[in-house]
Order: structure tokens, then C-alpha cells, then sequence
């Protein structure tokens, strides 16, 4: 039986000759046995970025390890954390009436493809309660008008504290987020949009690109700030549009590449692969 502890080590720092060598000789000072390894120094900001997944003896614990690596980060200044992998992040789904992401999400969950633990999905319509209530997942129903949207994101946060949620996924939540609560979960929110912004602003984005004669279509998956679909970029993808595809195969279309570069973008971010450089990130897939 493995009773090894699995975990993730990220650091940020100014970058400096021996990082790699300083941080490699403290992890194997402590018995540790890295798995992989990643980094990269970003030319622009000077900035060097890391990540290491490595085992640990049998009976260390994470604030163990951390107090034998303190002395390294210190002297280093690093920005570092230490994931435990055996703690899958807790997660809420908030989703509204467009089910493509909620239901890629629900079966990815299902067959284990995300390192997570899935504890709600809440929504303004109850349209999906019942698909949610079928994978034995508790659905909230948080009904919201322009009138009662602070009372209704005081709900959010309440259910975000009291169920210790690590992530929040909007999957097509059609909701802006407040300014004050963007902030007070920062780095713990992704969103998933249609690459046409800015383009297609706005309703019915689909259909305004086919009557445009669009030749491919994409979307985009980012950390949520206070600027509106402006966070920090995860992921990416498009796909070509031909001239014979009618709107409903572009729509289609865009919602098969939404799903896929949303999980895409929770599961680097499940698996401590992203790293802030400043408004962009580092990723190591």
C-alpha cells in the first residue's frame, strides 16, 4: 500500500541565478521525491514561475514540509504555496437557462476526468434541478431581478462560506457579478464566454456572427475581476466555420468548443497549473 503524501509546490519570485537548484536540494533534503517538474522566467517582468509535484515520506505532513522549505522562500522571496492533493477542491457550479458547460461538467464529474469535489450547483431558474438532483448533487434555486440581485449574491456568498467552496465555475451563468462580490472571491471564480466579444456583444451573439459570414468560431475561458470579461485569460480554442453551416451548426458548434476549453481551464486550475503574471497567466499544462 502507498502511503506516501502527494503534493504541488508554486512559487513566484524575482528571477536569480540557483532557484531551481535551491528549491530542488530542499525538497530532497526532506526525503521528498519530485514527479515533475516545470518553470519558466519571463524575460518582460523578470518574474520566474514553478511548479513541482513531488512525494513525500510516510507521516510528513504539509506543515512539515512547509516549515522545512520556509528558509529556501525566504531567502529567495518566494510568493509560494503547498497544494495537497489527497484535498480535492471543493466546487460550486452556478449556472442559468444554457446547459451545454453544466451538463460537459456533470459527466466529467461523474467518470472522475476532474480532480474535485463537486458540491452544488445553484441557478436563477430551476431548469436544470432535476439533471443536477440526478447526479445526486444538491441544487440550489436563487432567483434574481435587478431589485433583489444584492440580497440574491448575499445567498451566493453565504452558500460559498458555509460549504468552505474552493471554486466557483459560472457554466453559462448569465449574471453579471457585483464589483464587490468579483473582489471578494477573487482568483476563485472562472467564466466561459464566445470569442466574439467584443465584436457580438450582447443577445444572440450566434446569430449575428452567421448573418456576419464568421469563419470560425471560439470562446474563451478567464478569471473573473471587476472588469468585465477582461480577467486573466486560461484557455482558448476555435474551430473553422464553413459557408454551408447554418446557425444552428454554428451555434452548435460554439457551445461543443465552450464546453471543452471550460474543463480545459477548471482542470489546470484544479491541478495548481496556473500561476498570476500580473493581468496574464503562466500555465504549465
Amino acid at each position: 500500500m502507498n502511503t506516501q503524501a502527494n503534493y504541488v509546490l508554486t512559487l513566484s519570485c524575482g528571477d536569480r541565478k540557483g532557484i531551481v537548484a535551491a528549491v530542488a536540494n530542499s525538497i530532497a533534503s526532506q526525503n521528498c521525491n519530485i514527479c515533475e517538474s516545470a518553470q519558466y522566467g519571463d524575460p518582460e517582468t523578470n518574474r520566474f514561475f514553478m511548479r513541482i509535484s513531488f512525494n513525500a515520506p510516510e507521516g510528513m505532513t504539509k506543515e512539515q514540509f512547509e516549515e522545512g522549505f520556509g528558509p529556501v522562500a525566504t531567502g529567495y522571496g518566494f510568493d509560494w504555496k503547498v497544494h495537497d492533493l489527497s484535498k480535492k477542491p471543493r466546487v460550486l457550479v452556478l449556472v442559468s437557462q444554457m446547459g451545454h458547460c453544466l451538463n460537459d461538467l456533470l459527466y466529467r464529474n461523474s467518470t472522475g476526468q476532474l480532480p474535485m469535489d463537486l458540491v452544488a450547483v445553484a441557478s436563477n431558474h430551476t431548469k436544470y434541478q432535476s439533471r443536477v438532483e440526478h447526479e445526486q448533487i444538491p441544487f440550489h434555486y436563487l432567483p434574481v431581478t435587478k431589485e433583489t440581485k444584492a440580497e440574491q449574491e448575499a445567498q451566493i456568498v453565504e452558500l460559498v462560506e458555509r460549504e468552505n467552496i474552493d471554486l466557483v465555475i459560472l457554466a453559462r451563468y448569465m449574471q453579471i457579478l457585483s464589483n464587490e462580490l468579483c473582489e471578494r472571491l477573487a482568483g476563485k471564480v472562472i467564466n466561459i464566454h464566445h470569442s466574439f466579444l467584443p465584436s457580438f456583444i450582447g443577445a444572440k451573439p450566434y446569430h449575428r456572427a452567421h448573418a456576419r459570414g464568421v469563419k470560425m468560431v471560439g470562446a474563451t475561458a478567464h478569471y473573473v475581476t471587476a472588469d468585465l470579461d477582461e480577467g486573466p485569460i486560461i484557455e482558448q480554442d476555435v474551430s473553422r466555420v464553413e459557408h454551408f453551416h447554418s446557425v444552428n451548426e454554428l451555434i452548435a458548434q460554439g457551445r461543443d468548443t465552450e464546453s471543452q476549453v471550460l474543463a480545459r481551464a477548471v482542470r489546470y486550475h484544479l491541478e495548481h497549473r496556473i500561476l498570476l503574471n500580473g493581468d496574464r497567466t503562466v500555465i504549465f499544462k
